[in-house]
């Protein structure tokens, strides 16, 4: 009796735990299930909403090496072939590269770019060595067709991802290379295929390896799976219950999804380290920021690196820890032998090879520009980007080409900036803006907010509040022109004489007494060469002929920068703008008097339907003769006056500009256009300490080297001249008409009515 009792109650203890494990087993399972299906329902569904630049265009004639177009290939998703047989594909040649057009437009059709690197300019005992030559694009062809412009698709800048700043560029598992794949599944998971989500035999096998120490570094037991559910299913605590639930997680996923799902999630979501205040997920994105490359054109070492940092992103940042990086991805390539993956003698070969970065890869994205842009969605579009399972195309004004060539500019600019610097032994590095837009349309084309995005995420280009300066005189003159035409007065032009000689001024804070730039004094100057020589005195004065509230009340007009007291010291810009609300009150001058409102967005699009808002129209300001006149008094800037500079700088364009110093040398600026394109450079120190350099001497080098290259295969266009215009020929000193004797003779504007009948009595004889 007593051994049927013992035999129930060991059949209840052997049972009950059996049923209970059950319970637990089948509870867990479908909890789990459910988590897991929802997180992968919710990720099968979610479309993350996309900011595209402009379409690539590509001219005859265009600043461009056969290296910076392989580079807007890659921003594209190109794939490089030896010989290019789908569209999306180009190989390069000697001297050429040869594209299948991936746009509709193209239909798949060849198109051939072949290059000419020009010939450098031979100058003889010149005081600057001569513009650096760069590379041009020769000629292109469709098919058989000559074009002066193809364009091609339009680059992904980036995925929006709503709370977080984290840059990802997901990619189907099919559009990334076999080698990414293999170098993963090499050191992360060989058994990846043939484990059912926990692999014991790889988990035995790491405890054992790193108990002996065979290896100099640590080997983990985790699947691909189960790294795959620790980042996205749980939370990073270390503890037994988490990895418990990270195990049986594990088991569930792969019953909810096929292999190739989870990989294809693991290799988009895998976190890769760190960029500035982005995070990096993905491998594509890897690609990105790391090589400057679409991820279907990495080489095997690379990789091997994008694998290798998986490990530990922070530790094997390749920028950070370059020797630590290129020993994992060493670590990575002899894993790969070992699988099968390559040869020993292919391993070996990669082994030697150095680690080699794009430094400047985040810049080339164009953070600055990303971020307004975010602001401006969050602004325009509110709720938009939160969407999961809407598609959202946002279509941006970027021009990354341009964008591309703005960075090296400032690049450059500062380079030699810091050079100047460093010789009056001055601590700190300066900092730069440029913000390039077409004044026709308002498009922001080209936004570098600082020096390095990576150290410093403040936007400079649109939210630093700086003295605009001398670069302000234009409009005291434009002003000087309205009146006139307000007032009925018909003696005020370019050709206008101004005193620009030492005087003070009585203000509320007492005497007030400015200087000119190098303390030159001109005495009796025309309006014209004021202008174009920044003379301070001469314009103060001639602020103060049409009355200081007047200059006040247009910039008020203008609805930009802070506003403008009516002091004498309006005239030299002592007030507050950003680089963007200079660029907006400049665009009044090519567009005869309408200032065109900036915009970054050209069309927003959800599940298809076209939900842009319309942009606000051009506000009249001034009318267009007197915006003329005062464009061509700044054509003078350029030609023969402080701006000149960019002349020798191998910038050829007809064009109007002005420079900018302001009080102390605190801020240098130089702000130019052409009718179709319109740059603002500001350079300076964040803490608002004085820069020490001018206008002409900091910022115009970095505005010449955009503009001629940005310009490069763009026709020459003049500025028109509206209804009301006249041109008369004047002696240039003393803007009257010439006589025999007169050295100097120019074509100058005038508003009808007003031209000179006195002839000059300067250089009689």
């Amino acid at each position: 009796m007593w051994k049927r009792a013992w035999v129930r109650a060991a059949a209840v203890l052997v049972i009950l735990p059996l049923v209970a494990a059950c319970f637990a087993g089948g509870y867990y399972y479908v909890t789990f299930a459910r988590i897991i299906d929802a997180r992968l329902h919710g990720e099968r569904e979610r479309v993350l909403p996309r900011v595209y630049a402009r379409p690539l265009e590509l001219r005859a004639g265009q600043s461009l090496t056969g290296a910076q177009l392989v580079d807007r290939l890659n921003d594209l998703g190109y794939t490089e072939r030896d010989v290019p047989s789908r569209p999306g594909e180009f190989a390069v040649g000697a001297g050429a590269v040869t594209i299948l057009g991936r746009a509709a437009e193209l239909k798949g059709r060849t198109i051939d770019v072949s290059f000419v690197k020009p010939t450098p300019r031979v100058q003889r005992a010149a005081k600057r060595p001569p513009p650096r030559p760069s590379d041009r694009v020769e000629a292109l062809r469709l098919g058989t067709e000559v074009r002066d412009r193809i364009l091609l698709d339009a680059p992904v800048l980036t995925s929006i991802i709503t709370g977080g700043r984290e840059k990802r560029r997901p990619v189907a598992l099919t559009a990334i290379p076999e080698r990414m794949t293999q170098a993963v599944l090499a050191i992360e998971d060989r058994r990846f295929y043939d484990h059912p989500g926990v692999d014991v035999i790889r988990s035995i096998g790491a405890i054992v390896t790193n108990l002996r120490g065979d290896t100099p570094y640590l080997v983990g037991g985790s699947t691909i799976t189960q790294q795959l559910v620790k980042n996205f299913f749980l939370t990073p605590e270390k503890s037994i219950k988490r990895k418990v639930m990270e195990q049986l997680m594990a088991l569930v996923l792969e019953r909810r999804a096929s292999k190739d799902e989870i990989l294809e999630l693991y290799l988009n979501d895998i976190p890769l380290g760190q960029r500035g205040s982005f995070g990096i997920r993905g491998v594509s994105e890897a690609a990105r920021l790391f090589f400057g490359k679409d991820v279907s054109n990495l080489s095997l070492v690379e990789a091997a690196t994008i694998a290798g940092v998986i490990q530990s992103p922070s530790a094997l940042n390749p920028f950070n820890n370059p020797e630590r990086c290129r020993e994992r991805r060493n670590v990575v390539i002899r894993s790969m032998a070992t699988a099968g993956y390559v040869t020993p003698e292919i391993a070996d070969q990669a082994i030697k090879e150095p680690l080699v970065l794009v430094q400047r890869a985040l810049e080339s994205e164009a953070p600055y520009f990303v971020d307004y842009v975010g602001q401006q969605l969050e602004e325009q579009y509110p709720g938009l980007t939160t969407t999961t399972s809407e598609v959202v195309e946002v279509y941006t004004t970027l021009d990354l080409h341009l964008q591309r060539l703005a960075l090296d500019a400032v690049r450059d600019g500062l380079a030699s900036v810091d050079k100047l610097l460093s010789r009056r032994k001055r601590k700190g590095r300066a900092e730069a803006a440029l913000l390039a837009v077409d004044p026709r349309t308002g498009d922001i084309v080209a936004m570098v907010g600082g020096r390095f995005y990576n150290q410093s995420q403040f936007n400079r280009a649109v939210t630093s509040r700086r003295q605009p300066g001398s670069v302000f005189k234009p409009f005291v003159f434009l002003t000087a022109f309205e009146q006139a035409h307000e007032l009925g007065a018909t003696g005020l032009s370019p050709a206008t004489i101004v005193d620009d000689s030492q005087t003070a001024w009585e203000t509320a804070e007492g005497l007030w007494e400015p200087a000119n730039y190098g303390d030159e004094y001109d005495g009796p100057i025309t309006w014209r060469r004021a202008l174009a020589q920044s003379r301070n005195l001469a314009t103060i004065k001639v602020a103060e002929q049409i009355g200081f509230d007047q200059v006040s009340a247009l910039w008020k007009r203008l609805g930009v920068g802070t506003p403008a007291r009516p002091y004498p010291s309006i005239a030299l810009g002592v007030f507050e703008a950003t680089p963007l609300e200079m660029a907006t009150a400049y665009t009044l001058f090519p567009n005869q008097g309408a200032v065109r409102p900036l915009r970054s967005l050209l069309r927003v699009s959800r599940d298809g339907d076209d939900v842009t808002r319309p942009s606000p129209p051009p506000r009249p300001i001034a009318r267009p003769a007197s915006a003329y006149l005062v464009t061509s008094m700044m054509r003078s800037v350029m030609n023969e006056g402080t701006g000149a500079g960019a002349r020798g700088r191998g910038f050829r364009h007809d064009a109007a500009g002005k420079t900018g110093t302001t009080n102390d040398l605190r801020d240098a600026w130089f702000v130019g256009f052409t009718p179709e394109l319109l740059t603002v450079v500001w350079v300076g120190f964040d803490d608002n300490q004085p820069v020490g350099l001018s206008g002409a001497q900091a910022a115009l080098p970095i505005w010449s080297q955009f503009m001629a290259r940005a310009l490069a295969g763009h026709p020459d266009v003049s500025f028109p001249a509206p209804e009301g215009i006249s041109f008369v020929d004047v002696d240039a000193e003393t803007g009257k008409l010439p006589e025999p004797g007169c050295p100097t003779i120019i074509t100058e504007a005038f508003l009808a009515g007003s031209e000179p009948i006195d002839t000059c009595d300067l250089h009689r004889f």
